[in-house]
C-alpha cells in the first residue's frame, strides 16, 4: 500500500514519522521499491539494486541518527560500499564487489539510512551527462529526451521524481550542481576536507571531489553534512571548524550579505539566454531580501586554468586504469573503457612530473586570488549551467572525435595531446563552465533551483562561499527556499503519470 503524501515529505519528515512509529522502516523500502521500479524503465536510474540487503536491514535494529529508518540510495562511484557491487559506469570493473566501507558509507549507514541501491552514473564520474556504453543513457525526470547531467545523474532523477528524498552524490567538477541544476534539486558541494574521502581514496583528483548528497530541501543538506563531516585519519587536510551545527544555520538571519554576481561564462564562451535571465531573477530576489548586489567576477588566467584542470584529471584517471588493473590481476585494455576515458588516461601517461606541479601551482595560485575576491563579497552568484540540460547523445563524441582519438591510441604522441588539452579547453566545457573553478578552490558552492526555463527545465544558480564558510550559504538557501519554495514542482514524468 502507498504511502500517503509520501512524494510531498523529506527525509526530515520521513525521520520524525518512523521516530513516532507512524511508520516502518520496512514500510518506507516497499516504497522505494516500487517507485524505483516504476521509473526505471524510463528514465534509467538504477545501477544495482539492493533490495533484499535493504529489506533485511530495514527489519532492525538500526543505527540511531538524523535518518533513523529513511530510505537513501548510493551512486555507483565516490565511495566502497561493503557487498555491494562497485563498477563506476565502466566494464572494467564489472564483478568487482569491496569487502568494506568507504568511511562515508559508514557514516551514512551510522545516520541511521536504509541503502536501497546504488545509482548510475558515467564512466568514473568523468563527464557531465549519465551516458555510457556500460548501461545507457540516463534520462531527465522533466523531459526524457534530455539529460540530467553527470555525474550524480541517477541520483538526481531519483530525488526528483519522489524516488528518495535525499542520495548521496560526488563533485569533481560540479557532479553535485551539474544534476541538481539540471533537475530541479538543492545541490551542495561542502568545502574540501569537510566530508571524509578515504580509506581507498587518498585526494581525489588532486582535492577536487568532495561528496555529499542531493537533496529536495535545505534543511535535509544541513542535517545530513552534520552527520558526515569531520577530520578523517590520515586526510592531507582538513576543513576549518564550524561555530555551531549546519542545522542551526537553516532559518537563521544571514545579514545584510555582498554578493558578486555574473551572467558570463567563467570558462566558456556564450550564456544561454535562459541562463543569463535565471541569474538577473536571482540578484533581483536577493536584492529584494536585503542584500547587496554588484556585478563583479572572480579574475584568473583562463586558458591556463583550464588546462591545468584537465592535467590534473588525465594524471588521475592514468592512476585509477592503473589501480583497476593492479586490483583485479590484468591491465586494463582500450575495449573496457570509453575511448574518452582511455585517451585521458593514456595523456596522464605522458605528462610530465613538471607538468602536474606546474598546474598544482596555477590552481593555487587562482585559489588565491579568488579568496582575496571573497574579502570584498561574501558570495559569488551565476548560473550553475551556462546552458539547459543537453538533449541526450547531444554531447557524445562525434565521429570524427572518434577518429582522432583512435589515432591517438595508435600514436600517444605528447604533441597531439596538448593539442587535445587545449581542444578540450575550447570545447568541452562550453556547456558547464561554472562549476570547476570552486573544484580547483576548495571553496563550498550550491546550486538553488529559482528558474525554469520556456521550455519547462530547470535552471539552477549557483552561490560559492568563501573556504569553510558553509553556514552563510545555508543561511541564504533557507532563505531563497522559503521566498521561492520549489519542493512541490513536480517534474514532466510524474505530471504525467
Amino acid at each position: 500500500m502507498a504511502i500517503q503524501g509520501y512524494e510531498t515529505l523529506d527525509a526530515t519528515d520521513l525521520a520524525g514519522l518512523v521516530r513516532d512509529k507512524q511508520v516502518h522502516p520496512s514500510e518506507l523500502v516497499e516504497e522505494v521499491i516500487t517507485r524505483l521500479e516504476s521509473i526505471h524503465p524510463r528514465l534509467n536510474p538504477v545501477a544495482h539494486r539492493l533490495y533484499e540487503q535493504a529489506r533485511a536491514t530495514a527489519k532492525g535494529p538500526l543505527a540511531q541518527g538524523p535518518f533513523t529508518g529513511v530510505p537513501f540510495l548510493v551512486k555507483d562511484l565516490d565511495g566502497y560500499l561493503a557487498d555491494a557491487p562497485y563498477s563506476a559506469g565502466s566494464r572494467s570493473l564489472e564483478g568487482f564487489v569491496p569487502d568494506h566501507d568507504a568511511e562515508l558509507m559508514a557514516r551514512f549507514r551510522r545516520a541511521g539510512v536504509v541503502i536501497v541501491a546504488k545509482t548510475t552514473t558515467p564512466e568514473f564520474g568523468i563527464l557531465g551527462v549519465t551516458e555510457t556504453a556500460l548501461r545507457g543513457a540516463t534520462r531527465n525526470p522533466w523531459n526524457p529526451e534530455h539529460t540530467p547531467g553527470g555525474s550524480s545523474g541517477g541520483s538526481a532523477v531519483c530525488v526528483a521524481t519522489r524516488v528518495v528524498p535525499m542520495a548521496h552524490a560526488g563533485d569533481g567538477g560540479g557532479s553535485i550542481r551539474i544534476p541538481a541544476s539540471a533537475c530541479g534539486l538543492f545541490g551542495f558541494k561542502p568545502t574540501r576536507g569537510r566530508n571524509p574521502v578515504g580509506p581507498d581514496t587518498l585526494e581525489s583528483w588532486g582535492g577536487f571531489v568532495q561528496r555529499h548528497v542531493l537533496t529536495r530541501s535545505v534543511r535535509d543538506s544541513a542535517a545530513m553534512l552534520d552527520a558526515t563531516h569531520g577530520p578523517e585519519a590520515g586526510a592531507p587536510y582538513t576543513a576549518p571548524p564550524v561555530a555551531r551545527p549546519f542545522l542551526q544555520e537553516v532559518g537563521a538571519q544571514p545579514g545584510r550579505l555582498r554578493i558578486a554576481f555574473s551572467t558570463a561564462s567563467l570558462f566558456g564562451q556564450k550564456v544561454a539566454p535562459e541562463c543569463v535571465a535565471a541569474v538577473e531573477d536571482a540578484a533581483r530576489l536577493c536584492r529584494e531580501l536585503g542584500h547587496e548586489l554588484t556585478e563583479d567576477a572572480p579574475r584568473f588566467p583562463k586558458d591556463e586554468l583550464v588546462r591545468a584542470y584537465f592535467v590534473t584529471v588525465a594524471a588521475n584517471v592514468s592512476l585509477e586504469l592503473k589501480a583497476v588493473g593492479q586490483g583485479r590481476g590484468r591491465a586494463v585494455t582500450p575495449d573496457e573503457v570509453e575511448p574518452t576515458t582511455w585517451v585521458l588516461g593514456q595523456l596522464g601517461d605522458v605528462l610530465s612530473a613538471a607538468e602536474l606541479q606546474y598546474s598544482r601551482e596555477v590552481i593555487h595560485q587562482a585559489a588565491r586570488s579568488t579568496a582575496r575576491f571573497h574579502e570584498r563579497y561574501d558570495l559569488f552568484l551565476d548560473a550553475t549551467l551556462a546552458h539547459p540540460p543537453a538533449r541526450v547523445g547531444e554531447l557524445a563524441p562525434k565521429p570524427t572525435d572518434l577518429l582522432a582519438m583512435a589515432a591517438l591510441r595508435r600514436m600517444p604522441l605528447k604533441p597531439l595531446f596538448l593539442k587535445l588539452i587545449d581542444e578540450l579547453g575550447r570545447h568541452a566545457l562550453e556547456r558547464t563552465p561554472n562549476t570547476q573553478l570552486f573544484n580547483m578552490t576548495g571553496q563550498p558552492a550550491m546550486s538553488v533551483p529559482l528558474s525554469w526555463s520556456p521550455a519547462g527545465l530547470p535552471i539552477g544558480v549557483q552561490f560559492a562561499g568563501r573556504m569553510g564558510d558553509e553556514a552563510t550559504l545555508f543561511r541564504l538557501a533557507a532563505q531563497l527556499e522559503q521566498a521561492r519554495p520549489w519542493k512541490n514542482r513536480l517534474p514532466g514524468v510524474m505530471s504525467r503519470a
